[in-house]
């Protein structure tokens, strides 16, 4: 699995684009792309060939949405979140990009349960269901590339914010600990913000798991 990312815009979110270079089939993981990002992601997939099968979005807050309709038109990919996460895609109040006078609202292709497992060429990603930041938070964990996209629930030195509508910071901690803190300390995390890190160094100094 090739992983790439995509981070030229204002508001700092990583946009990572994933692919199976055996059959050419891809994803992306949310798309709150500026319009460098779309350009970049868009030659990448035509100098390479990518069929985008999948937009998915580890949560529904607008800077991880700002380009979903934008790249599912030019990729005709589906959309995919937690089921739990609709309400915050397809309500601007919940999503928050009224702030931004925006009013951005997504309609889900697919919806996502925990431990569902999504394949795409010989790419399997698991999702993780860790509510907390928002009620459809999810992470999408490879084994087999040892390789966690966390979104907005674990960051390097950090976790997600709760003071957002339906934030949880008991359940988000929870949720972190028995479900991110179990996979294995090698395990790569590229969070929906920031740099990447690994398990093995969010345990031994992120300040919010001690």
């Amino acid at each position: 699995m090739k992983i790439l990312t995509f981070k030229n815009n204002s508001m700092g979110q990583n946009i990572y684009m994933c692919h199976c270079e055996e059959t050419g089939e891809g994803i992306i993981i949310d798309a709150g792309c500026s319009t460098a990002d779309e350009k970049a992601i868009m030659k990448v997939i035509n100098e390479n060939g990518i069929t985008v099968k999948a937009i998915l979005l580890t949560h529904g807050h607008y800077d991880h949405l700002i380009a979903v309709e934008k790249i599912k038109k030019l990729t005709n990919a589906e959309v995919y979140c937690h089921a739990s996460e609709k309400q915050f895609l397809e309500n601007p109040e919940f999503n928050l990009s009224w702030r931004t006078g925006r009013n951005i609202s997504v309609v889900p292709d697919k919806l996502l349960n925990d431990s569902d497992v999504l394949t795409f060429g010989t790419i399997s990603l698991k999702v993780l269901h860790t509510p907390g930041h928002t009620p459809g938070g999810v992470c999408y964990y490879s084994e087999k590339a040892c390789s966690l996209f966390s979104g907005d629930t674990l960051f390097k030195g950090s976790v997600g914010r709760t003071d957002l509508p339906l934030g949880d910071h008991d359940k988000l901690m929870r949720n972190i600990a028995a479900k991110l803190l179990v996979l294995p300390d090698e395990t790569v995390v590229y969070p929906g913000h920031g740099n990447n890190t690994d398990i093995r160094h969010e345990k031994k100094s992120n300040p919010f798991l001690k």
